[in-house]
């Protein structure tokens, strides 16, 4: 057993991206996202034959190509920006700390992650998720991996013979942080600042999930209203200067609305021909930011007579947001001196 160190960990839980724009990569990586109960909340007699049968033989090749979009030399968007996010923080808390990166689905796991904690000797860990809102297929998730991969539950009825675990604790949804919102408004106002255009309307987009999931109870919907709310105060945008959507949806069941989609195509029809698309929801920008708004939504909204739109990219590692995450880590440590 290592020895005890007086350093703690601070895990920052992001999503998941796969190894490579391949259909090869996407099979593992979907199954593992789509098997995730979370996410997809049927009952698994009913859902794994969809799922094996016909999602993971047509998705990936699908999804591959998707992603050969947006991958760069240097990889995956995500994984690039999530790295540096890692770096900027643990620079920002300093030597006392272990900051390191965890995904949900694929490499490198968040089991892995704490793993690589605990032999390091560290005993207590902050677990600080990529997701601003609260959300049950998001958030939710990161906290069932990390207490399998912590406490060794494997399932309601095993637990793995672990006799040594670490304290944990979990940063709290932060939609509506001074701190995150000044990172929004900075990153937003810097990235319009550089057009050689002034926006006719802006667009607060985020990541939907089905109605239904609010209609039990969970947060995320409201949470996301208080973001867009408090970042169009923050931009000095008056009410009828912008418009938020929930994107990305799946499956036949109701999810969020209005649809961005379908905000994207009714713009053009109101006489908005300049648009600036935000998406805050996201921390790092990926598929669903750079293809699915960034080029996807492009010509959703030319497609409704839009002329000129702008992507504003996501926090990444703008100084403002790395800044913003060592504030907010520190906050959750208090009283964990290292």
């Amino acid at each position: 057993m290592p020895a005890s160190s007086s350093k703690i960990g601070v895990l920052v839980a992001q999503l998941g991206t796969p190894q490579a724009p391949t259909a090869r990569a996407l099979r593992p990586y979907l199954r593992q996202f789509l098997s995730d109960p979370r996410v997809i909340d049927l009952h698994p007699l009913r859902w794994y034959p969809i799922l094996y049968l016909f999602v993971l033989t047509r998705r990936p090749a699908r999804s591959a190509a998707l992603y050969a979009n947006i991958w760069t030399d240097e990889g995956s968007p995500l994984m690039v920006h999530s790295q540096a996010q890692t770096r900027g923080l643990q620079e920002r808390l300093g030597a006392e700390y272990r900051v390191v990166l965890g995904m949900r689905y694929g490499e490198p796991s968040i089991a892995r992650a704490v793993q690589s904690l605990e032999q390091e000797g560290i005993e207590r860990i902050l677990v600080f998720p990529m997701f601003p809102q609260f959300s049950c297929a998001t958030t939710g998730s990161i906290y069932d991996a990390v207490n399998r991969a912590a406490l060794g539950r494997r399932c309601p009825w095993f637990f793995a013979h672990k006799r040594q675990m670490p304290a944990l604790r979990f940063v709290p949804p932060y939609a509506d942080h001074p701190a995150y919102i000044n990172a929004l408004n900075q990153s937003v106002a810097a990235a319009v600042a550089r057009l050689s255009w002034t926006p006719d309307r802006y667009l607060i987009t985020f990541h939907g999930i089905p109605q239904r999931y609010v209609d039990e109870g969970d947060p995320y919907r409201g949470q996301c209203e208080e973001t867009a709310h408090q970042l169009a105060a923050a931009l000095g945008l008056a009410d009828d200067e912008w418009v938020s959507g929930f994107q990305s949806r799946f499956g036949k069941e109701p999810w969020l609305e209005p649809y961005t989609e379908e905000v994207l195509e009714r713009l053009g029809g109101q006489g908005v021909r300049r648009l600036v698309a935000i998406c805050p929801g996201f921390t790092a920008d990926c598929l669903e930011t750079l293809d699915e708004i960034g080029r996807e939504g492009a010509e959703q909204f030319a497609h409704g007579g839009g002329q000129q739109f702008h992507l504003a990219p996501c926090l990444n590692d703008h100084p403002a947001w790395l800044d913003a995450m060592a504030t907010i880590a520190r906050q959750e440590l208090a009283g964990w001196s290292a």
